[in-house]
């Protein structure tokens, strides 16, 4: 109440704007439940749960060698086993809650469906041999498909694994064995089809994909034709059905994923490469506004996103992220185009009539507009992020010395008895620095140096290999020198590969075109022949020769 108060007095007395900007913060009740251990533990024991009541409630035979209760201590210890492998490979994840629930509820997800799907065929609605159904139906794809695109592939094994053991422990005796060989080969084929389904198109390739596998293990253990190969005749209508039902029930699985994977993406806060792809349409509306506005921020932003993509390629980080965040990493200079060097184009600098410090607040100040944008425009949580993190805070380092080369001339003007101790300005480095927070992902960190190098190849007169060697160089030492990296998990190896990616991109882009050299026999065959054309016809009669005389011109020579 009393800032609402302080904030309405400001500005009956013109101190503040009536703009207020958004700002990009979570909420911390949802920050402590991510990491609360008490709820990461409180999950862990209702899995359990869910596991020991799925594979007790098991009314197939399961053979002499193990009883309802030895299944559900043999499921028990490998969710422990599950669980302490989670935590060595994979800590981040097990750390967050979040991840936690996201990954193990999946898990679940799919064991119940198998479970419906077999209680539902082994009922009279089948008649004998049920089972075969059973097996062509399941799911085989859900949860390694859904954690492979949503959180890789690493995880996506994990995930393979433990599903199928457990999965193999809700059939009757008969069944676990090929289901669980089935289960582990769909699963690791499901990871393998991961990087191509780059559009949601792809996912009904993938699932036809997945339903042939499913065909051919079908076909391997007799569950399509009712006998396995070489044991009994073949029945074709029985082959037929079985076909088809492997075949769709691949295709539905994996459409199905793909319609749940926005929701999930929504609820946890995770961005699948298939929706980055889908979000580097350069017709978004703050795009098509930075062309006209902003057009050499604009060129700034797609030559970092080259600059960026190549980087992350080059040390296996997410280079469709970086491409699309680098996109949005400038829009706040929409608010104040012409303050921003790339897109005066008139000569006449703005800055010229400004103080340093204002002009570092000028310069600052298009983090948070460009935070406010993205919030109002509904733009990607992580998109945000880089908009905010993607200079840290680093120093204006042109401003500020400026403001010290002005101090230091009212000192002497002082010294002279021309001005009074009073008129020095105050200088402090906090003024010039932006207010951070440090890049705090890869792909914020590579976005941040292909920034730096981007703006400053600018600066490059004649660049030569050399040149841009030392200028990536000199950048990147004085990032780590600053500590902008310390907090974006770049190790000193990924950091000297992104640094030969920079390089390598910027020679492409600088490098020497080729002069061509002009004919002088066609000059002057073509200076003679206009020479003639103005009396007479030329010797074919048509004024021209066989022969091309037009030179060719500068343009096309840099065309390439």
């Amino acid at each position: 109440m009393i800032k609402v108060l302080n904030r309405l007095r400001l500005k009956r007395r013109g101190l503040m704007s009536e703009k207020s900007r958004r700002k990009h913060s979570e909420h911390e009740w949802l920050n402590k439940l991510g990491d609360s251990l008490t709820l990461g533990g409180i999950s862990y024991v209702v899995f359990a749960i869910v596991l020991g009541t799925l594979i007790f409630g098991v009314t197939a035979d399961r053979g002499t060698v193990l009883s309802s209760w030895g299944a559900v201590f043999l499921g028990e210890v490998t969710l422990i086993a599950g669980v302490i492998h989670f935590y060595i490979n994979h800590p981040r994840s097990f750390s967050r809650n979040g991840r936690i629930v996201l990954i193990f509820g999946l898990m679940f997800i799919h064991l119940i469906l198998v479970r419906i799907i077999f209680g539902f065929v082994e009922g009279d609605t089948f008649g004998k041999g049920g089972e075969r159904f059973g097996f062509l139906l399941c799911p085989l794809a859900f949860a390694p498909f859904s954690v492979s695109i949503l959180l890789g592939r690493a995880q996506a094994l994990f995930v393979t694994v433990m599903c199928s053991i457990w999965g193999s422990l809700l059939v009757g005796i008969e069944l676990a064995v090929p289901l669980l060989t089935t289960n582990l080969i769909v699963g690791f084929v499901c990871v393998l089809l991961t990087d191509s389904v780059r559009k949601r198109s792809g996912l009904v390739r993938a699932g036809f994909i997945v339903g042939l596998i499913m065909l051919i293990f079908g076909l391997l253990f007799g569950f399509v034709t009712g006998s396995a190969p070489g044991e009994g005749s073949m029945d074709w209508k029985m082959f037929a059905v079985g076909c088809v039902v492997a075949v769709l029930g691949g295709v539905v699985t994996v459409s199905v994923v793909g319609a749940i994977l926005p929701f999930i993406e929504t609820l946890f806060r995770i961005t699948t490469d298939i929706s980055w792809i889908e979000l580097a349409d350069l017709n978004h509306p703050l795009l098509r506004k930075m062309t006209i506005e902003a057009p050499g921020t604009y060129h700034h932003s797609l030559i970092v996103a080259n600059l960026a993509e190549a980087a992350a390629e080059s040390i296996g980080a997410n280079a469709i992220k970086c491409r699309v965040c680098s996109y949005f990493h400038d829009i706040g200079k929409l608010h104040k185009p012409e303050y921003f060097i790339e897109n005066i184009s008139n000569g006449n600098n703005p800055h010229d009539e400004l103080t340093p410090t204002m002009s570092a607040l000028v310069i600052i100040a298009h983090v948070k507009e460009g935070v406010d944008m993205a919030l109002k425009k509904r733009l990607n949580s992580q998109i945000v992020d880089v908009i905010e993190q993607h200079h840290g805070n680093s120093m204006i380092s042109f401003f500020y010395h400026r403001a010290i080369e002005q101090q230091n001339e009212v000192r002497e003007r002082v010294e002279r008895g021309e001005a009074n101790e009073d008129d020095i300005p105050e200088v402090s480095e906090k003024n010039f620095r932006y207010p951070g927070p440090l890049p705090q992902f890869k792909e914020s960190g590579i976005i941040s140096i292909a920034d730096a190098v981007e703006s400053a190849s600018r600066t490059l007169q004649k660049p030569t290999p050399g040149k841009i060697n030392q200028l990536v160089d000199e950048i990147i030492n004085s990032r780590i020198l600053d500590g902008q990296l310390k907090d974006c998990d770049l190790t000193l190896r990924e950091i000297t590969v992104m640094s030969e990616s920079f390089k390598s991109t910027l020679r492409s882009m600088f490098h020497n075109r080729i002069t061509y050299p002009k004919d002088e026999t066609e000059i002057e065959s073509n200076g003679s022949r206009k020479g003639r054309d103005k009396t007479k016809s030329g010797a074919n009669g048509n004024g021209s020769s066989n022969k091309s005389t037009e030179p060719v011109s500068d343009s096309n020579s840099h065309a390439s």
